[in-house]
């Protein structure tokens, strides 16, 4: 499922499978949504604790999250 629009829709789908697959597609593009505004956020200066105050997670979650991948 590519098309976000299809998969949000598919989302509510009574088919199990259906539904299924499409909230695994969003969780996969939740997750790279994420790490490329955590990315933006890093390049342009923020630091850990801005990062999680706009996520409304701790500092030490997104820090360990990301600390690897993200400078």
């Amino acid at each position: 499922m590519a098309d976000a629009t299809a998969v949000a829709a598919a989302a509510s789908s009574r088919d199990p499978a259906t539904g299924l697959a499409a909230v695994a597609s969003l969780r996969t593009l939740l997750e790279s949504l994420e790490e490329l505004q955590v990315r933006n956020a890093r390049d342009q200066g923020w630091s850990w604790q801005a990062i999680a105050e706009g996520l409304s997670v701790s500092r030490q979650a997104v820090h360990k999250k990301y600390r690897r991948d993200i400078a």
